[in-house]
């Protein structure tokens, strides 16, 4: 064995050896357990970051431990290649999205092998490949039959930008999920997938996973927003039609004072039409089209709005209200109207007192009479209702029911369920993504492309308009089609899909990858879904983990699963967090153009000093990114990993640090010299398996260690996935084996519990530090691969080699057990048996007249 490890060759070694003996490669097998694991797949964005690199690691410490475990593991890797990402960036690199896309995935994937990640690579896939977006194509037309899929006008989200749709799950705080700039409403004609038809089962599932984050858990039940209450009717003065409001409290309906309608309301320019209002209300909407709906609905937010210049009537008591538009309302909540009640709501008490509004109470506290005049915030307590005719003196949670079922006589309302989640828009303006398969004829409407002339393959070789415009509706040869039912000319729909429909079903792909026949073959599926474990970040806690829950329920309703659950268990791990550094004349400097450390830190460019900032998420952006190709060089593989593994648990953000890298390096280096420093004292010798009391007492500490180590490793990775916890543990054990060698001696099975112990400290390490583990591991003369062999098993009996049990008597009677350490010294052990609690309260005056020790069975003391 070399004295010195060489993180390069050893890597490139064992690299070369597994792909030649095909040893990541998985099949069914039912012999075996089944384990399916799998990471978040990576847009092909050019190079692998940090982040990518602790995610993967992640998993594949999972995946190495649970095959020794004797699972079948399935651990697959593709790319999610479609989208807007890959587009923006291929534009901005003057390149074409296929040419960009195609080169980056070759050169990520060679960067993962690098890592050494144990994906089976046969079952690679690309969603802007043909063969993979076939059969989503073919799954929308069972969609679009079956009434799942549809067509509408609406008001949509449209980033300027990136020249496209997004769906609501999109817009973060009002801002494209991809660019950060400002989203404005739109109307258009746009595909939907109606999500919404599933809500209720989406959010009962929501009780029924155990193995995913609870804050994750919680994210997806509140973006489903499930609200019981009423849908209510308010005729409008002088129309033949009303407005209809959804409530969370019908109870108070006879405070309602006025109605505010949502700018986008399609009534509003119809009321206001024909009067005094109208210029100012149109104005007034163009304007909130412009805002940011988050900051609308703050509380923070000032709130303001006009009058329509229309009425409605109070249904239940009959008044006429004032019909005001205002910045607070959304029509992606209800119904887009709210009947405001300013005694009992507190925005709606600040409106009122703002634009000197009425404010009757109809919620009393029991024994109390509110006076509206006095008020100075809203009542939302519990109490009886008041100005509220047949309902006065009721109390106001049986008035909940009690409206609403009155009202539905009449027919002005009824009780109902809203659910905040709309349904899923999937239209995309932008060419790099799947084409959607159906033909617009002047004739027959809109009609589905027959499932033999699937698939719609997008033109690759389309050149791009500026600003990112899609250069489909262009391409002669790719929009003009007959149509499938009269043969007349028609044109292809030019939209495509949002990526997030390949990356709802890609996890079914990996398990028969090459199918022809299918989405997938069914007994694959049945055998590997669903999957076991699934890591990512907790950035996709709504939009991809929630499509990805519908999109195996639609599945499922074809009977193409069995299954409603696409992951068991979900792992969100933290994110990959570096200081800034920003020097006063150039601005944010990349770590290359820093010099010195600490406080002495300069710019190289000018000398300056820098100023430190705090803490955040690596981005380009920010230049405090760490190229994982410079990491690899300076310290291999194996460093990086151990260090992402040891720096933090997952769930944990980790903060970057050099002297955590060196300190990885450092500790395997450590490891390196053991195993060769006693390479000549442990050959052809076998690890110790007697019982402890048949060791020198010199031996035990690192014969307990080591059963104690593989016991405490086991169970942070098998339970807890605390990968830090274990590194340390494993650490611990390395330090007892030195201090036995610096203590010498030739004792008997000293060469067996030495060897015991270096092998049980590689093959806990070897699904962390891969590469590493196996050339020790063969160094030991062992075959090849550590991977095929075992997990090791502590012997329980072994964790209490180094303690004995001693029985503490007083006066002739059984008064106390002691677990003790087998060494300690007989006055040691009687000083312990006078401090223990049940001894203590049977001593006369607390000092015993006589202790006798009898070595290694009990205390007698005799009072």
């Amino acid at each position: 064995m070399e004295k010195h490890y060489s993180p390069g060759q050893v890597e490139a070694k064992w690299q070369a050896r597994w792909e030649a003996a095909g040893l990541f490669k998985v099949e069914k097998d039912e012999q075996k357990p089944k384990y399916y694991l799998m990471e978040m797949f990576p847009y092909p964005s050019g190079k692998i970051h940090m982040g990518h690199v602790r995610n993967y690691t992640i998993g594949d410490v999972v995946a190495r431990y649970k095959r020794m475990r004797g699972f079948n593991v399935l651990h697959p890797m593709g790319w999610d290649a479609f989208g807007m990402p890959a587009e923006n960036a291929a534009i901005a690199n003057n390149t074409h999205p296929a040419k960009w896309t195609y080169e980056n995935i070759a050169f990520m994937k060679k960067q993962l092998k690098s890592m050494g990640f144990s994906y089976d690579w046969d079952r690679e896939i690309a969603t802007c490949r043909p063969e993979y977006y076939r059969w989503e194509q073919w799954l929308f037309l069972k969609m679009l039959e079956n009434g799942m899929a549809y067509r509408k006008e609406a008001d949509v989200n449209w980033c300027q930008t990136c020249q496209t749709v997004l769906a609501n799950e999109q817009v973060e705080q009002g801002a494209c999920w991809r660019c950060g700039n400002d989203v404005t409403p739109k109307k258009l004609r746009q595909w939907f997938f109606r999500i919404s038809d599933y809500a209720q089962d989406l959010l009962d599932y929501c009780e029924k996973l155990p193995g995913w984050p609870e804050k994750v858990v919680t994210m997806q039940a509140n973006w489903i927003g499930r609200s019981e209450g009423a849908l209510l009717r308010f005729p409008i003065d002088g129309a033949d039609e009303s407005i209809e409001v959804f409530t969370t409290r019908p109870d108070t309906l006879a405070g309602a004072t006025f109605m505010v309608l949502a700018p986008e309301h399609p009534l509003v320019p119809r009321l206001s039409a024909g009067t005094a209002q109208h210029g100012p209300v149109s104005e007034f909407v163009e304007r909130m089209k412009k805002a940011d709906k988050i900051k609308r609905t703050s509380d923070a937010y000032e709130k303001e709005g006009l009058f329509v210049g229309a009425y409605c009537v109070n249904p239940l008591n009959r008044k006429k209200i004032p019909v005001y538009t205002a910045n607070f309302a959304l029509m992606d909540y209800g119904t887009g109207a709210v009947m405001s009640v300013p005694a009992h709501d507190q925005r709606d008490f600040d409106f009122a007192r703002k634009y000197n509004l009425p404010i009757v109470a109809v919620i009393h506290p029991a024994g109390e009479t509110l006076d509206e005049k006095a008020m100075t915030e809203a009542y939302t307590g519990e109490g009886f209702l008041a100005n509220s005719g047949r309902f006065d003196g009721m109390e106001n949670q049986k008035a909940k029911t009690a409206i609403p079922e009155f009202l539905q006589e009449k027919g002005l309302g009824e009780k109902t369920v809203n659910f905040r989640l709309r349904d899923w828009g999937i239209s995309r303006q932008r060419y790099w993504g799947a084409p959607i398969p159906v033909i617009h004829c002047e004739s027959c409407g809109v009609v589905g492309v027959p499932e033999s002339e699937l698939p719609v393959v997008l033109p690759e070789d389309a050149d791009l308009l500026p600003g990112g415009q899609s250069p489909l509706g262009a391409l002669q040869d790719f929009v003009n089609a007959p149509c499938p039912k009269c043969g007349r000319p028609a044109r292809r729909e030019t939209d495509t899909m949002d990526t997030f429909v390949e990356s709802s079903w890609y996890f079914e792909r990996y398990c028969s990858p090459r199918c022809d026949k299918g989405m997938f073959n069914k007994d694959d599926v049945d055998y590997w879904m669903p999957v076991d474990q699934y890591i990512g970040g907790v950035e996709h806690a709504i939009l991809h983990l929630l499509y990805s829950r519908y999109f195996t329920r639609v599945l499922h309703g074809f009977g193409l699963v069995d299954y409603k659950e696409p992951f068991t268990r979900l792992l969100t791990q933290g994110m990959v967090c570096k200081e800034t550094t920003r020097c006063p004349e150039h601005g944010f400097l990349f770590p290359e153009d820093v010099l010195g450390t600490g406080e002495a830190r300069t710019c190289r460019k000018c000398g300056s000093p820098v100023a430190v900032g705090r803490v955040e998420k690596m981005s380009k952006s920010k230049r405090n990114v760490v190229d994982p190709g410079v990491l690899l060089e300076r310290y291999g593989a194996d460093t990086v990993r151990l260090f992402c593994l040891f720096a933090s648990p997952p769930e944990k953000d980790l903060d970057w640090s050099e002297q955590g890298v060196e300190g990885a390096s450092r500790f395997l280096g450590r490891v390196w010299r053991l195993a060769a420093g006693q390479s000549e004292l442990i050959a052809g010798v076998k690890p110790y398996s007697g019982k402890t009391d048949g060791l020198p007492k010199t031996l035990r500490p690192l014969y307990s260690k080591t059963h104690a180590t593989i016991k405490k490793v086991s169970a942070d990775i098998e339970q807890r996935f605390h990968f830090n916890t274990a590194i340390a543990a494993v650490m611990e054990l390395v330090n007892t084996a030195y201090e036995l060698i610096e203590k010498g001696g030739e004792e008997s099975h000293r060469a067996a519990v030495m060897r015991g112990a270096i092998e049980a400290a590689v093959l806990l390490l070897s699904p962390i530090v891969p590469h590493f583990c196996e050339e020790i591991w063969e160094a030991m003369g062992y075959p090849p691969s550590i991977l095929e062999v075992a997990w090791p098993e502590h012997d329980e009996t072994a964790l209490e080699a180094d303690k004995m049990t001693i029985v503490v008597q007083v006066d002739g009677k059984l008064r106390a057990r002691l677990t003790v350490d087998a060494d300690i010294s007989g006055e040691d052990i009687k000083k312990t048996a006078l401090a223990d609690e049940n001894v203590i309260k049977f001593l006369n005056s607390g000092s015993p007249g006589k202790v006798i020790y009898v070595p290694g069975r009990l205390v007698s003391i005799v009072n």
